[in-house]
This record gives structure tokens, C-alpha cells and sequence, in this order.
């Protein structure tokens, strides 16, 4: 059996050698942040971890930059022209936590990256972050400027105490793109489709190395301002309290107890359009009791929220404020037959603040001027199965019924006005988009996996569907039906060299469109004006992205790496008209000490 699994392994490494032999070129992904690496298949549901790494000393060991960071559900994948999923692969057994590295690939594309770290006295360690990426963009494919620029900064300080461990970060980004995806008109090449966001996050954590009370406190701020003067503020503050292990007498069952508290304030404004602005403070009570038996368990709590809202533009009359309180179910169980088979199934729901910032990360190629509304999860029923067979098999597969009040999602916009002509705002060519709501129900099945056929081998993936059946709308524009991702991770010749496959899907998705046809005005016979005309039905094509990654350390502190993105070259959409970069490579070196 080992022998035919190393045949398999020697021939997936050929097929890479064959597929890097035939790059002419490639796309760019590398490390834009380095944080520990959260495995989607072992992620708890609960706010609160029920077991954790004592004593202090094992901790202080092997310290962790620890960051605040929302996981989304699905995969990270990003496929705007300089943003993806880091498909470069780290040599996670190095002591060695400084380092230099550069690149340069087609396109254009320049890579700077940096971390540095100090271990002082008193087991403090402080740290810092560089992180720079730019394109020249599609100049073949548009004749305006698509080319695109970020880069981040930060610096973090890392203190573990007798009691706890207390991490404090701050980073600055800075994205620098433009509103380049324009189908419905053809401006000059000079026209300026600028947009700059800056947003500067500073967070807070402090974790107790027992369950006892108080178990951590978290505190997350950001600041964000845009080139068009829209400016957003938020702040959450989150206590866990909890009481674990309790026993019940001879039965074999421990109770935890757990109480969440929760505070969240946003406030966001726009100066453009209809110049929306919004803020929201809402306070959140999530308690939780669990029994637990071995692997098998019972939970079950239950959220509250209470949110205060104040939403304003120039459109209404007055402003809109409300005051509501919600409730929302919170339930799990487990029943673990053994490692390899437990089923498991339960209820959520919850209040989701969306945020500028948020969707931002979502569609970057917003309007700056979007009306903010909560989503609210009322109820999601789920069930599946997951496990571990022979620690070389992990699984986890589920299905799921929900109805959500406020989905959001993304409506394309037509011109803003329609004067006949192009000397118009970076923002006003059809070239963007908004967040729209709905109701509905939302059913979803997911699964995810991970292999591991030999010490030096790892393959992964995960796949998930997911419909909505809205109330107004015929269909969710913008979502895919079906999204996949399926990767693997070699290592040979001691270690020395990494090879990474990443490949990753999507089905078509429905979107909005317009056409623009120039017609006599008609309260001025001899001026003309455009007319728009939408079609609520129209296709961006489904797309298969597959990547390569590859590192060779020659020396203990020089490696040199190879990227490639896109390998099969298809310019396909993130968003209507929004192509991204073909087939690339990207090449560079990088220094350890």
C-alpha cells in the first residue's frame, strides 16, 4: 500500500514539474498576513473554547501571534487582480521567524514582504509586519488605467504572564485601485477611475490559561476612511465567562457553563450621492450550558441582542431610528459512535452588523455611499457527520435550513444621471455596485476534507452549495451556487523543497446589467441623453483557477520561490466587466535570520 501511494505521490509531483515547464506566464499570491492557520474542518461553533494549553511554561514555549480575524464561512479566496488566497507555503518546522522576502512576475507585478520579531525579557516578544503588492493591471484589456497597489503595516507585542496570555496589534492598509470594470460605455483613456481606501485597525486580547470565571476579553477597533471622503468607525468589546469541567456526581458527564458578553458600535458616513449615514450600537447576552460525556455532548443557549439603529441620507424626510431586541435560538449535540463516525446536528442564528469595511472586503468596487442594514439570522437548522479515521482521514459533511431576514448581497447601479457624457465621476460609468436586502430561506449543503497519506503529503478540500429563495427577488445576484477548492502540500529532499497545488471553482452567478443607448431629450429636442435599460437576468461565468507554489531553501537562511496563478489563463469576472489578470508568474527570493 505504501509503495502504490508513493508511485502516486512521484506522479503528482511529475504533473507539477510539467505544468511549471509550461508557464509562459502567472499570477500573484503570497503571504499578506501571517497568522496561525485555522483548519475550516476543526472549527468550533461556540464562542468560547472548552479546552486549552496549560500550564503557562508549554506556552511560553512555542509563543503564537495570536490576532482577532473573522473567518468566513466559505473559502478566502479573493479574485480581484491582486488579491487571492496565499497558496505559498511556509517551512513550518524553521526556528527562524524573521524574514526578507521579493518578487517580481508579469503584469507588472512587484512583491515586498517582511516580519520581524524580538523575544525580550520577561517573555515579552514584539514584532513588526511589511506587506507590499502591486500590478501594472490588464493594459491590453482596457484602454484606461486598471493597475492596482496595497500594502499593509503593523507591529505587535505578544506578553505571557503567570496567569494569561495578552497580545496587542495594530496595523495600517492601504488599497489603491480603480473602478475599471466599464461595459456599458467607452471613455477616454485618460479618464481618472481612482479609489483609495485607508483603514487602520488597533486590537486587543487577553486570554486566561484557566476556564476559571473569566475566561478572555477581547477588544477589536478600526478606523477607514475612502478618496471620496466616506469615513467609518467601530469598536467591539467581547468577555467570556465561563465554568468548565464541573462534575455531576458519578455519571461519567462534565457541565461547562459559559456567558458571552458583547458590546458592538459602528458608525459610518458618506458624502457623495445621497450621502447615507448610519449607526448602530448593539449590546449582545450569549448563555450556554453543556453536557458532555467523552466525545458525545449536549448545548444549549440561546442569544440575545439589543440593538439600537439610526440610518440617514438626503432623500429622507427625517431620520429613521428604532430601538429592537431579538432572540435566537442556540443548540448542539453530538453523538460519537467512535473517532472515525459522530454525528452531530443543532440550531443557531444571529445579528450581523454590515459593516463598510466588510463589504468592502467582499466587492471592493463599491459606490462610496451604501445604506447599512443588519442581517438577521432567525433560526439556521443543520445536521451531519464528521470524523477521524486512523488520524489519516478527517471529514466533515453537513446540510442545513435557514430563514434570514436582511440578506445582503450586491445590485449592480446604472449611470447616476443621464446626461449625455463621459466627463463623469470615477464612480458614475455603470461601474459599480450596492448592498441590497432581502428575506428568505437560505439551504445549504457543505463538506470538507483533509488526507493525509504520507508524513510528507497533505490534500485538502472542501466544497459547498447553497440557494436562496428570496421574497422580492427572482434571484440572488452576484452568489454562486456552487463553490469548491481542492489543495495539496509535498515536501521532499529533507524538507528543503515545498510544492503546493490550490485549485478553486465557482458556478456561473446571476447579476444585473444595463444597456445605454443615447436618445433625443425630450424636453430639449436638440441635446441628447442616455437612456438605461436593465436586464435583471444576465450571466457571469462560472471559473476554474488553478495555482501552483514552489520553495527551495539552498542554505538555512536563503530560499527562492516561484508563484503561479491562474494557470489556465481564462480572464474571467469577479464582477461584471471586473476581469482579472490572466496566467502569471512570479519569481523571487527570501532571506531568514
Amino acid at each position: 500500500m505504501n509503495k502504490q501511494i508513493q508511485i502516486l505521490s512521484i506522479l503528482f509531483l511529475g504533473i507539477s514539474s510539467v505544468a511549471f515547464s509550461q508557464i509562459k506566464e502567472e499570477k500573484l499570491i503570497l503571504n499578506k498576513k501571517r497568522e496561525p492557520e485555522v483548519k475550516k474542518i476543526e472549527k468550533k461553533k461556540t464562542s468560547v473554547e472548552t479546552v486549552k494549553n496549560y500550564p503557562p511554561e508549554e506556552k511560553s514555549a512555542n509563543p503564537v501571534k495570536y490576532t482577532i480575524t473573522d473567518v468566513p464561512v466559505v473559502s478566502d479566496f479573493k479574485t480581484s487582480t491582486i488579491q487571492g488566497e496565499d497558496v505559498a507555503l511556509k517551512f513550518d518546522e524553521s526556528a527562524q521567524d524573521n524574514y526578507i522576502q521579493f518578487g517580481m512576475g508579469n503584469y507588472g507585478k512587484i512583491l515586498g514582504d517582511a516580519h520581524v520579531s524580538k523575544v525580550l525579557e520577561n517573555k515579552l516578544e514584539v514584532g513588526a509586519d511589511a506587506h507590499w503588492l502591486s500590478t501594472q493591471g490588464l493594459k491590453k484589456e482596457y484602454a484606461w488605467d486598471s493597475k492596482q497597489s496595497a500594502a499593509t503595516f503593523g507591529a505587535f507585542m505578544n506578553s505571557y504572564g503567570e496567569k494569561g496570555k495578552f497580545n496587542l496589534n495594530a496595523e495600517y492598509g492601504l488599497d489603491h485601485f480603480k473602478y475599471y470594470g466599464i461595459y456599458a460605455l467607452q471613455p477616454d483613456a485618460s479618464v481618472d477611475l481612482a479609489q483609495k481606501v485607508n483603514q487602520f485597525k488597533v486590537n486587543g486580547y487577553y486570554d486566561f490559561y484557566s476556564n476559571e470565571i473569566l475566561n478572555d476579553v477581547r477588544v477589536k477597533s478600526s478606523f477607514l476612511t475612502d478618496y471620496f471622503d466616506a469615513k467609518e468607525n467601530q469598536v467591539s468589546l467581547l468577555a467570556n465567562l465561563s465554568k468548565h469541567a464541573v462534575e455531576l456526581g458519578d455519571s461519567g458527564f462534565t457541565l461547562n457553563a459559559d456567558l458571552g458578553l458583547g458590546l458592538d458600535a459602528v458608525k459610518t458616513e458618506f458624502t457623495i450621492r445621497d450621502a447615507n449615514s448610519s449607526n448602530f450600537v448593539n449590546a449582545s447576552l450569549t448563555p450556554k450550558i453543556s453536557f458532555r460525556k467523552g466525545d458525545s455532548y449536549l448545548s444549549i443557549g440561546s442569544s440575545f441582542s439589543f440593538l439600537n439603529a439610526k440610518n440617514d441620507n438626503l432623500i429622507l424626510a427625517e431620520q429613521l431610528k428604532s430601538n429592537k431586541s431579538y432572540w435566537f435560538p442556540q443548540a448542539e449535540f453530538q453523538i460519537a459512535a467512535d473517532n472515525g463516525f459522530k454525528f452531530y446536528g443543532g440550531v443557531d442564528g444571529g445579528l450581523k452588523l454590515n459593516t463598510y469595511g466588510e463589504l468592502l472586503q467582499q466587492n471592493p468596487f463599491l459606490v462610496s455611499d451604501q445604506y447599512l442594514r443588519p442581517t438577521e439570522t432567525k433560526y439556521h437548522f443543520y445536521a451531519g457527520l464528521r470524523g477521524d479515521i486512523d488520524e489519516t482521514f478527517k471529514y466533515d459533511v453537513s446540510a442545513g435550513f435557514g430563514k434570514i431576514n436582511n440578506i445582503m448581497f450586491f445590485r449592480a447601479n446604472s449611470l447616476f444621471d443621464n446626461a449625455y457624457t463621459l466627463n463623469r465621476s470615477a464612480y458614475n460609468y455603470a461601474n459599480t455596485f450596492s448592498a441590497v436586502y432581502d428575506d428568505g430561506n437560505l439551504s445549504d449543503i457543505k463538506g470538507s476534507l483533509q488526507y493525509f497519506p504520507l508524513e510528507n503529503l497533505i490534500i485538502d478540500g472542501e466544497v459547498r452549495f447553497q440557494k436562496y429563495d428570496l421574497k422580492n427577488y427572482d434571484n440572488i445576484y452576484n452568489v454562486p451556487l456552487l463553490t469548491a477548492s481542492f489543495g495539496a502540500k509535498y515536501t521532499m529532499f529533507e524538507k528543503k523543497l515545498l510544492l503546493g497545488f490550490k485549485g478553486i471553482f465557482a458556478s456561473d452567478r446571476t447579476t444585473n446589467s444595463y444597456v445605454l443607448n443615447g436618445i433625443a431629450n425630450p424636453s430639449d429636442p436638440t441635446s441628447t441623453i442616455y437612456q438605461s435599460t436593465e436586464n435583471t437576468d444576465d450571466k457571469v461565468g462560472g471559473y476554474a483557477d488553478l495555482n501552483l507554489s514552489a520553495e527551495y531553501k539552498f542554505h538555512k537562511n536563503f530560499s527562492i520561490f516561484a508563484v503561479g496563478n491562474n494557470l489556465l489563463g481564462a480572464k474571467y469576472q469577479t464582477f461584471q466587466a471586473y476581469k482579472v489578470l490572466g496566467a502569471q508568474i512570479l519569481g523571487g527570493v527570501k532571506i531568514t535570520f
